[in-house]
């Protein structure tokens, strides 16, 4: 037996609990893929990378949902909600996970995150030795982002992340990248949706293209988001012509 395996090795659809094709998200291309073919999840970092609207967020929330994360965001040990908006994908999947791997994990969920602070201002931590808890409410939004990184990704475990760089600049974006660096390093394993061509060329990341095909491994540099960046930063006018005239 393989005992040196990630938390999650492999998502599927349960078939006693698969929704109707008709049925929302079933409709989303990359949703039926994962429906009809499973995932297999790389044991370290697994970007999914499209437009709105492509499912990458649905499967994200899903796949944090299976694995006993709370779906605003959090941990396994903080289950706040305030109105729930999430698929019922979560509820049919089916997760391989790892022998002997861990259960602990974190899912970091943008729009969320406000409700996150005030479920940890409401339910303060017993006391510890080190520095207090940070006080989120009391930081900028990027600020509070990568105090989140610091004091939450800090052990082996699966850690899901939903548009991280929605408040962080560039150089918070980069340095997001080295905080998931080390918690590779350290044994955990990440799944994060995203719009960011920075981060999504971290080095040795798997990337999944989410569109109307479904879902399909590709490069950094074959990303449709890389290229339509790339051609806008060279010459935005071609652009912004046909947004503004």
């Amino acid at each position: 037996m393989d005992f040196d395996q990630p938390p999650v090795v492999r998502v599927d659809v349960d078939a006693e609990r698969r929704m109707p094709p008709g049925q929302w998200p079933m409709t989303v291309p990359a949703v039926a893929q994962l429906a009809a073919a499973g995932l297999e999840l790389s044991p370290f970092v697994t970007f999914l990378v499209g437009e709105n609207g492509s499912g990458k967020s649905t499967i994200v929330e899903a796949v944090a949902e299976a694995f006993g994360l709370g779906t605003e965001g959090g941990s396994t040990g903080s289950q706040h909600a305030t109105r729930r908006s999430e698929s019922p994908l979560g509820s049919t999947l089916r997760l391989q996970r790892g022998l002997a791997a861990s259960r602990r994990g974190f899912f970091l969920r943008a729009e969320t995150m406000h409700g996150f602070y005030s479920y940890l201002e409401d339910n303060p931590a017993p006391p510890r030795p080190g520095p207090p808890e940070p006080l989120f409410h009391e930081m900028s939004h990027g600020e509070s982002f990568l105090e989140v990184l610091r004091t939450r990704f800090d052990s082996p475990g699966f850690y899901c992340l939903d548009e991280p760089e929605a408040a962080l600049s560039f150089s918070s974006t980069l340095a997001l990248i080295g905080a998931l660096g080390r918690l590779v390093e350290s044994g955990g394993q990440v799944l994060c949706a995203t719009h960011s061509p920075v981060l999504a060329a971290m080095p040795g990341a798997t990337i999944l293209e989410v569109g109307d095909w479904g879902l399909r491994r590709t490069t950094w540099e074959e990303l449709e988001l890389v290229t339509h960046w790339k051609a806008y930063l060279e010459a935005p006018g071609r652009y912004l012509r046909h947004v503004l005239d």
